[in-house]
């Protein structure tokens, strides 16, 4: 690391990287705290366990304890004090730097990465190939992760590419309430000439045999494919070995033909190869699709179909259901109890048209949230009773909407005062003293979700590297478990801590420390719901 302290932003990942740099293994020994409790004593520690395998007896050289308070570089945290502990080496950052330095100049929201992009990513979600009446809560769930997933890959630079297309002539009212962002429109020519040479490229196939129309033969099938013998063959892996012979529709061809102008769209300078295909689907509807995915290496040998991952979402199972529920039902039952809810918690207010929106706003939070805070993995059931829904859970979308209208209401509030003349306008941050923030929970607020937040986004679009099975994960249930628990623990601090205090000079300086340190938070709630296509609340 450079000698030099720079002013740049400090990161989690670069200081534990010059903290073990400091130690001279190549091995990772230091973990960053999280806990309040150790957070006390300590901001990162290498655990004694990690010491004894890396050093004889578990005896760090006294030279590189020494060292480790005068590391310095762009992205590093400073440091304070390094020791030995009966935990194991103990650090604790110099507090008042930190806060300076990340607070020093507040980001606006998150804008979509600057530079060159980095690749291209088409997301296809099937479950948008039914009508908006087939659509289930199941469906409803691959299509609002893959709507974050979308969100999350282009603050990071990526370029994607959203298939299906929805018709224009079908209404789609429940995607338009659930604040999705999906492409719409018609085919085009293109298409139907795709269609055609997919239709050509059939004729000419080994795996292939012509389908006359007669009895026994489905209407629409126009090919049978050989799909088994091809998996085989090209030493396939990951497919359900059920696979054996398909018949080919025309709507499979559209399907596929949706996606090959999908890959021409992405702007790879005609290298197909670095754009990558991601199906998202539902645990039931997995089989069909992976019957796609061969059929469509097997016409289109280029080097884009040998990149189709798929991102499998577990069963979504309703507890009680007096018979199936579709996704409109669901999304204007949970509305219904968001509003009883409302009116129990705020009385007649909430029957204002004006909380019309904001009833809205927090109806779509909570299905969101219910959909994507359980890793997509995982089965999530969901509980349609009248008391599954509130407004106060510590769990739930409208807990974290609820906190950010706190801020908004906050700061509001010291406007005023500002205008009133109750109180002197911030200053400048460069005149601000951040050794006033001595709070424990300030500590917590910054270290645990300011710090690490460019971090956690990119953890949450991180997708794996290629590899041979056709099965990928994402970490899509990191922003809303992030959201809960900074609403948890900004609500623990802003319940214990009172902001806007008496309106004497000698407590000024306090109180401008925390409203610069809260307008960070705020903004770090307003990106982390743009990616959910969340608008924050001025007020509930």
């Amino acid at each position: 690391m450079g000698e030099e302290m720079d002013g740049g932003r400090p990161g989690v990942a670069a200081t534990l990287r010059a903290l073990n740099g400091a130690l001279g293994r190549p091995a990772a020994l230091w973990v960053k705290e999280s806990g309040a409790r150790n957070l006390r004593h300590r901001d990162f520690l290498a655990p004694r366990a990690a010491l004894s395998a890396a050093f004889p007896g578990g005896q760090v050289p006294p030279e590189a304890v020494s060292a480790v308070p005068s590391l310095r570089g762009p992205a590093v945290l400073p440091l304070r004090v390094c020791r030995q502990t009966a935990a194991g080496l103990a650090v604790q950052v110099h507090r008042p730097e930190a806060f300076q330095r990340l607070l020093g100049a507040l980001p606006g929201p998150a804008a979509p990465a600057a530079g060159p992009r980095t690749g291209c990513v088409v997301l296809h979600c099937p479950a948008l190939r039914s009508s908006p009446a087939a659509l289930r809560p199941r469906h409803l769930r691959s299509v609002l992760l893959a709507d974050h997933l979308a969100q999350l890959l282009r603050a990071q630079g990526v370029d994607v590419r959203l298939v299906p297309a929805l018709s224009e002539e079908r209404s789609w009212d429940v995607l338009r309430q659930l604040r999705v962002c999906w492409p719409s429109g018609p085919g085009g020519s293109a298409l139907a000439d795709a269609i055609s040479a997919l239709k050509a490229e059939l004729g000419r196939c080994p795996c292939a045999a012509a389908c006359e129309p007669g009895p026994g033969t489905a209407e629409g099938v126009i090919s049978k494919v050989h799909l088994k013998s091809f998996v085989e063959q090209q030493g396939l892996l990951g497919y359900d070995p059920n696979l054996d012979v398909l018949l080919v529709t025309e709507r499979m061809l559209q399907s596929l033909a949706e996606l090959q102008e999908a890959v021409l769209q992405c702007p790879a300078k005609g290298q197909s190869s670095c754009c990558s295909i991601m199906h998202v689907v539902n645990c039931e509807e997995e089989f069909q699709q992976q019957q796609l995915d061969v059929l469509w290496r097997i016409l289109d040998p280029g080097a884009h179909t040998a990149l189709q991952k798929h991102l499998v979402c577990g069963p979504v199972k309703v507890s009680n259901p007096s018979s199936p529920i579709g996704a409109d039902q669901y999304f204007q039952l949970r509305k219904h109890q968001m509003y009883e809810a409302s009116v129990i918690k705020y009385g007649e207010l909430a029957q204002d048209e004006a909380w019309t929106e904001v009833i809205d706003t927090l109806t779509v939070a909570a299905i969101r949230f219910e959909m994507l805070s359980t890793a997509h993995r995982s089965q999530i059931t969901l509980d349609l009773e009248n008391n599954s829904i509130s407004t106060k859970g510590t769990k739930s979308g409208a807990f974290v909407m609820y906190n950010c209208a706190r801020l908004a209401t906050l700061f509001s509030t010291f406007q005023r005062a500002v205008e009133q003349g109750t109180y002197p306008p911030l200053p400048p941050v460069s005149e601000l003293n951040f050794s006033c923030l001595r709070e424990e929970g300030e500590w917590l607020l910054l270290f645990n979700y300011l710090l690490p937040f460019p971090e956690v986004l990119q953890q949450a679009a991180q997708l794996p590297p290629p590899s041979k099975g056709i099965r990928m994960t994402a970490s899509t249930e990191t922003v809303c478990k992030f959201l809960i628990q900074l609403s948890m623990d900004f609500s623990s601090y802003y319940n214990r801590v009172h902001i806007l205090g008496e309106p004497f000079p000698h407590l000024f300086d306090q109180m401008f420390a925390r409203l610069q340190l809260l307008g960070a938070v705020r903004d770090v709630f307003h990106s982390a719901l743009a990616t959910l296509h969340l608008p924050p609340l001025s007020q509930i």
